[in-house]
């Protein structure tokens, strides 16, 4: 129901559809105004206004600086409504040579540096363009861009620049829009115009074949990509991936013969103070028990020094620890996530970014050839109404001097059009003598011949791109391998292999006890605890598993959901207290428990046994588990569940259930899996098993009877085959039909 008020009409509307109405709004605002690239110069708006602006200030390479705070107020308040500061910091990007691989902003004064220091006020910094900036600008006086109003209406801004260079692989974009992102890395230039050139000459060239060209990412800050081949390729030619990237460092002698490792480029966007603050935490929490110390000797260039324990060391163990704890290695995420030149949304693999490039020159190429056609026509029709004159020059002072409306009079006289009366009635008296008559003929053959090469240019698609292969020619001989701004930062490494690291590359090793209680409160104290009995344990509580280990080893835990748990004992808590619930640390669903808490052997191997009697041999390094969720080995189902988890060591099996039935067979019967329900040990009419073991048969049957240890050596009653029934034990078996 609506109602007229004096603010305006009001409309009732579902409060849904208001929401969704004003959320669609500014989730467009944010995709096409402020967050995605333009796929054809690379840039967001604030980056183009910013940069249109400056032209607007004249602030071309060859002129002096102005104030950052000028600029930044004429942005603002002509084109860019936006905060100031978020302005400037655009502006400080584009002016940092460690951020951006070809700054389009010529700064003078405190940028900001690589340790991730801010950059000075605006109103102590000044800047101006760099010659990209000014090839991004090349043309847009001649018509080769549409414009659009600014935000109030009283001015023009351009919606695209003409990018006579291909900004968007070149520097790279990142930005975070709603429902939707884009990180792109830079490129090298030199080589983003030869698979230019190449496109332009195939056409349907494919991604592999342009990935010669471009062999990955080429980043300000230098580095080494150590990405596999087949990654690249699937990046590009998906738009998505990743590129792993790693510090570039070499070896240094020092006396004694001993070395250290001088760093001297990281990766792109790790700032080098908190990089050493990482590894001096390592270092101090004793998570790099191979490096004695870390030295910061950069002035201009990064220069970080890490010293050895000993010259004993391996470096690249060091350098390979370092990379997987540390930021000297990281992982550059690739989305290429743009806007077209409709100005939709959309990931783009390398070869639609090119071509959108090439298709953007040529737009380009085409209104540039026709309006510079334009203007040679009208001066050419000026020089026909010049040449006129001259040849009637006494006729024309006359209509001049006698005549009350010479423009018309003139146009009767020698069917002048409008413009050409207009110019002859503005020509200076200086100009009527025989030379510049001369000067002009020779103008007007000029312009002749150069209307007839655009006419050319314009009726030929080869030509044009003819055309366009010269431009990209010539950029990339500036930007080529042998210049300095234009020479490769980023190497092109191969895929570091497995390198096997020490845990006490990473961690010191320490004796240490491991205390978890029957409710799996779990505990580490130092040094191997021989008396346990003081121990304390939370109310209801009491002693479960205490295992002697070392703070390098590997924690594994079997539950009854048949699960195999890993972790590190040197991530369990210490300290005093009770300690931390074990299932808080892995994926154990409610209503299960850990039956089993070993130190990880690699080359031993484990016997698991279900509740209901069936199991297998599993080699404990297929245990082992990589995640949080644990590895599933032995599989139950229903009220069946894991029971039994020891070392398999011997040659023989016993086995005795809940009926109180023993039986003994021979290893060889028991399957050696890696997965699996298992074979039947024991059948049972009545309730399930109690009890597994291996043991060594000449040495006979042991379990424990009180204090005492009491051995069965003579098994003939018992032995049989696997899935028997058994019989009665021993006299002084347990009761509670266990063998420990």
């Amino acid at each position: 129901m609506a109602q007229s008020s004096e603010a305006g009409d009001i409309r009732s509307t579902p409060f849904a559809e208001a929401l969704g109405e004003r959320y669609l709004s500014y989730a467009l605002s944010t995709i096409m105004s402020r967050s995605l690239p333009d796929v054809r110069d690379g840039l967001k708006p604030v980056h183009r206004r910013m940069l249109f602006a400056m032209r607007e200030l004249r602030l071309d390479p060859a002129s002096g600086f102005k104030k950052c705070a000028r600029i930044v107020g004429d942005v603002m308040g002509k084109y860019h409504p936006h905060g100031d500061m978020a302005i400037y910091d655009a502006m400080v990007r584009l002016a940092q040579s460690f951020a951006v691989r070809y700054p389009l902003v010529d700064g003078q004064g405190n940028f900001g540096n690589i340790d991730g220091d801010n950059a000075a006020a605006m109103r102590y910094t000044e800047a101006r363009m760099t010659e990209v900036a000014k090839a991004l600008m090349d043309g847009i006086d001649e018509d080769a861009v549409d414009f659009q109003d600014t935000y109030d209406g009283e001015g023009a801004e351009p919606v695209v620049l003409p990018a006579n260079f291909p900004n968007l692989l070149a520097n790279g974009s990142a930005g975070i829009a709603v429902g939707m992102a884009t990180n792109i890395p830079p490129h090298n230039a030199g080589e983003l115009c030869k698979a230019l050139l190449h496109l332009i000459k195939h056409p349907k060239a494919g991604i592999d074949t342009l990935v010669e060209v471009i062999p990955g990412p080429d980043f300000p800050t230098g580095g080494i990509l150590v990405e596999s081949r087949e990654n690249v390729l699937e990046a590009y030619r998906t738009g998505g991936g990743g590129f792993r990237l790693r510090s570039r460092w070499h070896t240094e002698k020092v006396k004694g013969g001993s070395y250290r490792i001088v760093v001297t480029e990281i990766p792109y966007q790790v700032q080098k103070a908190k990089l050493i603050e990482k590894i001096a935490e390592l270092l101090h929490l004793r998570k790099l028990t191979m490096l004695a110390d870390i030295l910061d000797e950069s002035d201009a260039e990064v220069r970080l020094v890490l010293e050895p324990k000993s010259r004993n060391v391996d470096a690249t163990v060091l350098m390979e620890s370092l990379f997987r704890q540390t930021d000297l290695e990281t992982r550059f995420s690739l989305n290429m996530n743009v806007l077209d030149a409709n100005q939709v949304p959309g990931v783009m693999d390398l070869r639609a970014v090119l071509t959108a490039f090439l298709d953007h020159r040529h737009v380009v190429l085409v209104r540039r050839s026709k309006h510079r056609l334009a203007g040679i026509e009208r001066r050419l029709e000026i020089l026909a109404g010049y040449l006129v004159a001259y040849l009637n020059l006494d006729e024309v002072i006359r209509i001049v001097r006698e005549e009350d409306n010479p423009k018309t009079a003139l146009m009767a006289r020698f069917s002048l059009t409008e413009l050409q009366a207009d110019s002859v009635l503005n020509m200076r008296l200086r100009s009527l003598r025989k030379l510049e008559e001369i000067e002009i003929r020779a103008e007007h053959d000029k312009l002749s011949g150069a209307r007839a090469q655009l006419n050319e240019l314009l009726a030929s698609e080869p030509r044009r791109w003819k055309a366009i292969a010269a431009e990209i020619a010539e950029l990339g001989k500036q930007y080529g391998p042998k210049t300095e701004l234009g020479a490769r930062r980023t190497g092109i490494g191969e895929p570091p292999s497995e390198v096997v690291i020490p845990l006490e590359a990473m961690i010191e090793r320490e004796p240490i006890t491991v205390l978890c209680s029957q409710q799996g409160w779990i505990r580490t104290v130092r040094g191997h605890l021989q008396d346990t009995g003081d121990v304390r344990y939370k109310e209801g509580d009491g002693p479960g598993f205490v295992l002697h280990a070392q703070t390098t080893d590997k924690l594994l835990a079997f539950a009854t959901n048949g699960r195999f748990y890993t972790l590190g004992v040197d991530k369990l808590p210490g300290g005093r207290g009770f300690g931390e619930p074990l299932r808080l640390m892995v994926d154990l669903a409610n209503g299960h428990d850990f039956i089993s808490l070993l130190i990880f052997k690699p080359d031993r191997k484990l016997l698991v046994v279900s509740s209901d009697g069936r199991g297998f041999v599993v080699p404990e390094r297929a245990a082992f588990a990589q995640t949080r969720a644990g590895k599933q080995v032995l599989n139950v189902s229903g009220d069946i569940e894991a029971k039994i988890c020891r070392p398999a060591s011997g040659d023989t099996v016993a086995v005795i259930g809940e009926n109180r039935k023993l039986l003994v067979f021979d290893a060889a019967e028991l399957p050696e899996m890696t997965r699996g329900r298992g074979v039947i040990l024991q059948r049972y009419k009545d309730g399930g098993l109690s009890d597994a073991i291996f043991f060594e048969r000449a040495a006979g049957l042991q379990w424990r009877s009180g204090e005492r240890t009491r051995t069965e050596t003579d098994l003939r009653p018992w032995l049989g085959k696997r899935s028997k029934a058994g019989r009665l034990p021993p006299k002084g078996f347990p009761r509670n039909n266990r063998f420990d």
